[in-house]
């Protein structure tokens, strides 16, 4: 039996939940990159045997629609899954139900889930430096109880409600599209991470804000730091969620 992680981690925050999660059960792992728009996910062979991680961060309480969009090619067959949403401490709202929805309709049999939290993508004082220690200790609580499940065997797999509502929340659009500065060499790496295919390969500057998700994935891949959002916009944004984000929000199980 091995673990296949399906992440959607533009940032690395989310990958690193999932990698938390499944070291613990010292299996060998095989990750697919949902963030990387070449892949034909619809030839993806899964084994009915192995298990799945399918790991996501919440966009403004929803799943990221080009997670959505790739998740969906994927036929499930019957895989046992375990549904991942990270979070920067605000709330995820109805990522989790709707993750739920999207791999059930896919043909997975999802038999646990799990919110955590990790870094802010955009706004970085919130959830800075987690996961933490105490968050690695949860989650490899939350791994052992999933992997005693797992090897019950149990004919009945449901799991308890997950929150959340349906119909979801109305999607926000990407209000934050970074932007180059007199640091960029051109040296197109951003482009070619872009999960989007926002920015242009053949002018890294000009990045089509009708495609961009503000994933920030340009920004942390790039190592001139060379690429930014609008500062004074950030600051009104993280101003805006500093309430919701005061209070340390924990990771929550779902078996």
């Amino acid at each position: 039996m091995k673990v296949l992680q399906m992440i959607f981690s533009p940032t690395g925050g989310t990958e690193q939940v999932a990698d938390i999660i499944t070291e613990k059960w010292r299996m060998p792992v095989n990750k697919i990159d949902l963030s990387n728009a070449e892949i034909d996910y619809s030839a993806l062979n899964l084994e009915k045997d192995d298990i799945a991680v399918i790991a996501v961060p919440s966009y403004g309480g929803r799943v990221p629609a080009l997670a959505t969009e790739r998740i969906s090619k994927i036929h499930g067959n019957q895989m046992r899954c375990i549904i991942v949403c990270v979070y920067g401490n605000r709330a995820y709202e109805d990522t989790l139900i709707e993750l739920n929805d999207i791999a059930e309709k896919r043909g997975f049999k999802v038999i646990a889930a799990i919110a955590a939290i990790a870094k802010h993508s955009i706004m970085n004082q919130y959830a800075s430096g987690r996961p933490d220690f105490k968050d690695k200790e949860e989650l490899h609580s939350f791994a052992e109880k999933i992997l005693e499940k797992i090897n019950r065997d149990v004919t009945d797999i449901s799991i308890s409600q997950i929150p959340g509502n349906r119909p979801y929340k109305r999607a926000g659009k990407a209000g934050l599209v970074p932007k180059a500065d007199n640091k960029c060499t051109n040296c197109g790496l951003c482009a070619q991470k872009c999960p989007a295919q926002a920015i242009k390969k053949e002018n890294v500057k000009v990045t089509d804000s009708k495609k961009c998700i503000s994933c920030m994935r340009c920004v942390a891949q790039c190592p001139q730091s060379a690429r930014k959002v609008n500062g004074a916009m950030v600051s009104i944004a993280a101003l805006a969620i500093k309430k919701a984000c005061s209070i340390r929000k924990e990771n929550e199980l779902y078996i």
